[in-house]
């Protein structure tokens, strides 16, 4: 997932051009297989072990229209742009002709990002409705369809989010929390890989090409938005008993706004409890963990929590 390009006062959301033509260049030589978004469902579903990667770009800066898109127009690479209606052609951001000049060209696909892009997952139900529609309206005004595709503003979600963009006919919505995609994933919780001018650093994105599936039963809590009562959550992670070497499992979590080693208690032989050692201090609370294979792959698994009572 990139959102700006060469932007370099922004370097928590930009990437270095230069960094991004080397990834795709170490994307072709690890030969992986980019997606197309329109075979997003079949090569989900193929059970054909394949090495492959989607593109995914939020927000519509016009960075990304006058940095990458020749390039990846060029070599005809396909990529899902993910656009929130309402900073259509303001300041810094495409405008509706860039925007379909891209759609026409049938490896890239334009995705809703909602109309505001504000903290929808603050609010009620019913005023994400209001702005999910607006946006999907924006979407069938300019563009005649609207995106199977929805990605979370800020990667944060609550179960009744969730439910919310399914019952609005989208397949597919993706957060922020990194990880690989596969089969077993929920559908409305899909993990995406940030990248930025720090996790964007060469070795990391080379880490990143290494990284399988880290296929679990179930997460506790299944609600990811938790109240301050709540807070820090009791994780519970049930594997596969299929799973190899499961207890050399890592997990990294930044409760109380510090990255550490999280202490795992297996509470069988395919399930642990990750202790967290005090609250999440900051709005997004995240634990990844990592298991190392013997040919030198990693199953990666990230979670993400919004503290519903802390603001950014």
């Amino acid at each position: 997932m990139y959102h700006r390009f060469e932007e370099n006062k922004y370097p928590s959301t930009n990437i270095k051009i230069a960094d991004f033509i080397n990834h795709l260049n170490l994307i072709k030589k690890e030969q992986l297989k980019f997606i197309n978004p329109t075979d997003f469902k079949n090569s989900l579903l193929n059970k054909k072990k394949e090495r492959k990667i989607l593109l995914t770009i939020d927000d519509g800066f016009k960075s990304f229209y006058e940095q990458a898109w020749p390039i990846l127009k060029k070599e005809k690479i396909p990529f899902i742009l993910f656009v929130n209606t309402r900073e259509v052609g303001t300041k810094g951001y495409m405008d509706w002709e860039q925007i379909k000049e891209v759609s026409r060209k049938k490896f890239a696909h334009i995705g809703n990002h909602s109309y505001s892009h504000e903290y929808l997952v603050d609010m009620n139900d019913q005023e994400i409705i209001d702005d999910i529609k607006i946006a999907s309206s924006d979407f069938k005004i300019n563009l005649g369809y609207n995106s199977p595709f929805f990605s979370y503003p800020f990667g944060e979600y609550s179960n009744n989010f969730k439910t919310i963009v399914k019952n609005l006919k989208f397949e597919y919505a993706f957060g922020q929390h990194s990880g690989v995609v596969d089969e077993t994933k929920d559908f409305y919780e899909l993990p995406r890989f940030p990248i930025n001018e720090t996790y964007g650093e060469l070795n990391r994105f080379k880490t990143i090409l290494k990284t399988i599936p880290f296929k679990y039963k179930s997460i506790l809590p299944k609600e990811k938005y938790i109240q301050d009562s709540q807070n820090p959550p009791e994780v519970i992670v049930e594997f596969f008993e299929s799973t190899k070497n499961i207890k050399l499992l890592n997990c990294y979590s930044n409760e109380l706004n510090s990255w550490r080693k999280s202490e795992i208690n297996f509470l069988d032989d395919n399930k642990i409890k990750i202790e967290l050692v005090g609250k999440f201090t900051t709005e997004r609370g995240r634990i990844n963990c990592s298991l190392r294979e013997d040919d030198g792959s990693w199953r990666w698994l990230g979670m993400q929590f919004v503290v519903a009572d802390i603001k950014n």
